[in-house]
């Protein structure tokens, strides 16, 4: 039987980061890997970059091979040119050339993508079905698959042009604007709950919500600090450690934003999906929902692909960045979903 110090090794060995690079036509991608077992794919939306999954796939990698990335043109995966529209298939392709490069023994992955990574993750579904054994898709903002595509449209479009014109700060209030219950975009009530919501909440959420707080304060006993010693120096530091990688996700993130806004929403929400495609892969599909943004455009949308394509759906805990609002129960639906 294993020992209490050889158990927790090995489970700091399976959660231990190795990172890579990949070379891919026209940018240099940088991965992240925990874990052993099937490839798992976390693929990162909005303005997003593999930091955001790292409690996610801290808590998976007991049973897979957890890959996170930075997709092309954000953080740490550098264009080889100047920044260009980007679309859903070249970033699918950056995600078969993953597989291909890290599955074991070539063995079909299972792929998650949330918001506009969801978009990318359909894609790969309906153009590589071969590579993947199951694709988890949580609430895709496909605008066309909306009661009213072009009111989606316009309103993304206008995001965009805020931005161009005046600046990030613009170009999130005319998405709040956009996207408020008036707007009617997707024929419900609907609020910032886009790639560019993925990418603000997102941002914060883990700073306030993963653990990222003061060390515990000292005790006023002398026996009692004395008795926990070196530990308590080692969990401040710790503490310290993870608030640090936090911080520097967020800024990542935010320094990806006009990325975002002018390369990717637009192309991506407007993106029309091969749902003869999906329709034949569609026993590989899950489609996930929040529970709290039922109501919300890519919610609307992601169901009504479902219902398109007849494929399952799976309510996950919290709204459109339900992972970000609590990751630990978000992992453990997202387990129950890919063993399901």
């Amino acid at each position: 039987m294993p020992t209490t110090d050889a158990t927790t090794a090995a489970a700091t060995a399976a959660t231990a980061v190795r990172t890579g690079r990949l070379e891919a036509p026209g940018a240099t991608l940088h991965y992240e890997v925990r874990g052993r077992g099937p490839l798992l794919v976390m693929m990162p939306g909005g303005s997003a970059d593999a930091g955001i999954y790292d409690t996610l796939a801290a808590g998976l990698a007991d049973r897979w091979t957890v890959v996170a990335f930075d997709p092309r043109g954000y953080s740490r995966s550098t264009l080889h040119g100047p920044a260009g529209e980007q679309l859903p298939g070249t970033h699918s392709e950056d995600v078969a050339r993953l597989i291909e490069l890290l599955s074991p023994d070539g063995a079909p992955a299972a792929v998650f993508g949330s918001s506009s990574s969801a978009i990318v993750a359909l894609d790969l579904l309906s153009r590589r079905p071969g590579l993947v054994g199951r694709v988890v898709a949580h609430e895709p903002p496909l605008v066309e698959l909306l009661p009213d595509p072009a009111a989606g449209r316009a309103v993304f479009a206008a995001v965009r042009e805020s931005f161009l014109r005046d600046g990030v700060e613009a170009a999130m209030a005319t998405m709040a604007a956009g996207l408020a219950p008036e707007g009617g975009a997707g024929g419900g009530r609907h609020e910032v709950a886009t790639g560019a919501d993925e990418e603000s909440r997102a941002a914060t959420g883990p700073v306030e919500d993963g653990g990222a707080t003061a060390p515990p304060e000292e005790s006023g006993g002398a026996s009692e600090a004395e008795a926990e010693g070196e530990n308590g120096a080692g969990a401040g530091a710790e503490v310290d450690a993870v608030a640090e990688a936090e911080a520097a996700t967020v800024r990542r993130m935010m320094a990806n934003l006009p990325v975002f806004l002018e390369h990717v929403l637009c192309s991506f929400s407007g993106h029309a999906p091969d749902l003869d495609a999906l329709r034949a892969a569609a026993p590989k599909l899950v489609v996930g929902v929040g529970r709290d943004s039922r109501a919300l455009l890519p919610a609307v949308a992601a169901e009504r692909l479902a219902q398109r394509v007849g494929s399952a759906t799976a309510e996950f805990p919290g709204g459109h960045v339900g992972l970000t609002e609590d990751p630990v129960a978000f992992g453990a639906r997202l387990r129950e979903v890919l063993l399901g």
